[in-house]
């Protein structure tokens, strides 16, 4: 196996809320920079591309170029909307030798080896492998119109995210259903494709809507198997995700 690893980097982290989010230190260096070191020692790995934000490139290598280029990373421009769009333009920097490809979020500074070890292992023989945690909590679909209620305001804008448009009104939402949680899986990255795969799936099929890289594969009609993820393997979003992803780092 001669792996390619793609780290799409190019997000505005809006969800973060304060600074840049792969700058922030975690165990001494910055997320982007973990997640990065994950692969650069495992003997599979033949190149590692960062796809970062094309608005602002050169600030992008100003802040974390020295250190990729130390990992023999390679930066291309990632894409200005979607995260699909950078997955598109590093796969065009994919070099021959290279028989898999690894997409693994910049913002997953947790992966341990013996994850990548169950991946790499499966991707040996599944053309499609990708990491999942079952699904412990009650899962409830709401509906798209806001109700309002005069009870509970805090409590309500915490939960449901922004202020009431009124004081004493917080936004709320009715649930429609509550969703079996059974077979249900929470997916995680990296996700390993043979290169021939993942390079069809966006030659062929539509990425629009696709929210990982699975799914268009999923859309070709093809299989993808499940691997057991890592519950400590999560995505740094907001602030309370790093602190979190702190302590299990230490």
């Amino acid at each position: 196996m001669r792996l390619s690893v793609i780290i799409p980097a190019a997000g505005t982290s809006s969800r973060f809320g304060f600074g840049d989010k792969l700058s922030q230190e975690l165990g001494g260096r910055a997320i982007l920079l973990r997640s990065v070191e994950a692969f650069v020692k495992r003997e599979e790995t033949a190149s590692i591309i960062v796809a970062a934000p094309p608005e602002d490139l050169e600030g992008f290598r100003n802040r974390f170029g020295p250190q990729l280029s130390f990992h023999g990373a390679t930066i291309v421009a990632g894409g200005r909307t979607e995260r699909w769009e950078s997955v598109r333009n590093a796969l065009e920097a994919v070099g021959d030798e290279v028989t898999h490809v690894a997409v693994h979020d910049a913002a997953r500074p947790n992966v341990s080896p013996e994850l990548l070890d169950r991946i790499l292992d499966a991707a040996r023989v599944h053309p499609a492998v990708v990491p999942g945690v079952r699904v412990a909590s009650t899962l409830k679909r709401i509906g798209i119109e806001t109700v309002r209620s005069a009870e509970d305001d805090a409590i309500a804008d915490a939960i449901l995210g922004g202020p009431a448009e009124e004081p004493g009104a917080p936004t709320a939402h009715l649930v429609e259903e509550t969703v079996p949680r059974e077979r249900l899986v929470a997916v995680q990255t990296p996700q390993v494709f043979e290169r021939g795969l993942l390079e069809r799936a966006y030659r062929e099929g539509s990425p629009e809507g696709a929210t990982d890289d699975a799914m268009l594969v999923e859309r070709l009609g093809e299989p993808v198997v499940v691997v057991e993820g890592e519950g400590r393997n999560i995505k740094v979003t907001t602030a309370e995700d790093l602190e979190l992803a702190r302590r299990l780092a230490r």
